[in-house]
């Protein structure tokens, strides 16, 4: 089934794709449910700040509305794909749980306070997954930056996985300029989102 592609019909008529999608929404509800709580202790806890030699040589500027300009472009155009493909929908749904699971394992085990220079990023879905506008703590590795890569790795059409490789380079360089990351914290996202992928395609298959 993995090699194909089913409208949603034909799809919830195999049991292992109706368990495996309903138990990765449940697992995603639950995910977005703990983050907030999640971050509010991390925000409280002490870090570390790196001697980021790169970020030293960028001007910090508030690029926020490009940053979530490409992004939820992004997040529309891999949203669209996989409402038409419903593998490709499993596969985007787990390689993401895997991305959330991750990142939350990283950033207990990696504690960092946030670059000199930063400018915060008022995200405004940030008030639904984190209960707050300001979160500055969400570092090692970028969820931005993964996000976006995912439809490099999870979109099927060639213009659109070139269209997801520009907007994850885009969005890599325009969060250095905003010093809302790490160097390491981009370059490890597409590192990360790659083995997140590959388990979430195992996961797909049926």
């Amino acid at each position: 089934m993995q090699s194909k592609q089913f409208t949603w019909q034909i799809a919830w008529d195999y049991q292992a794709f109706r368990i495996k999608f309903i138990l990765g929404m449940i697992l995603l509800v639950a995910i977005l449910i703990f983050i907030p709580h999640f971050f509010s202790h991390m925000e409280a806890r002490e870090g570390i700040v790196l001697n980021d030699r790169l970020l030293a040589y960028i001007p910090a500027k508030d690029v926020s509305i490009l940053i979530f300009l490409v992004l939820y472009v992004m997040i529309g155009l891999i949203l669209y794909r996989m409402s038409r493909n419903t593998i490709m929908c499993l596969t985007a749904l787990w390689t993401f749980i895997f991305v959330c699971l991750a990142r939350i394992i990283t950033i207990t085990l990696v504690p960092l306070d946030p670059p000199v220079g930063i400018i915060n990023l008022a995200d405004p879905c940030s008030i639904f997954f984190y209960h707050s506008n300001v979160i500055t703590k969400d570092l090692f590795f970028s969820g931005h930056t993964a996000t976006a890569f995912l439809g490099v790795l999870c979109l099927e059409r060639k213009n659109d996985k070139l269209l997801a490789m520009i907007a994850t380079l885009a969005i890599a360089v325009l969060l250095l300029i905003q010093h809302i990351h790490y160097t390491v914290d981009i370059l490890a996202a597409p590192i990360f989102t790659w083995v997140c992928w590959y388990l979430g395609k195992s996961m797909a298959k049926i």
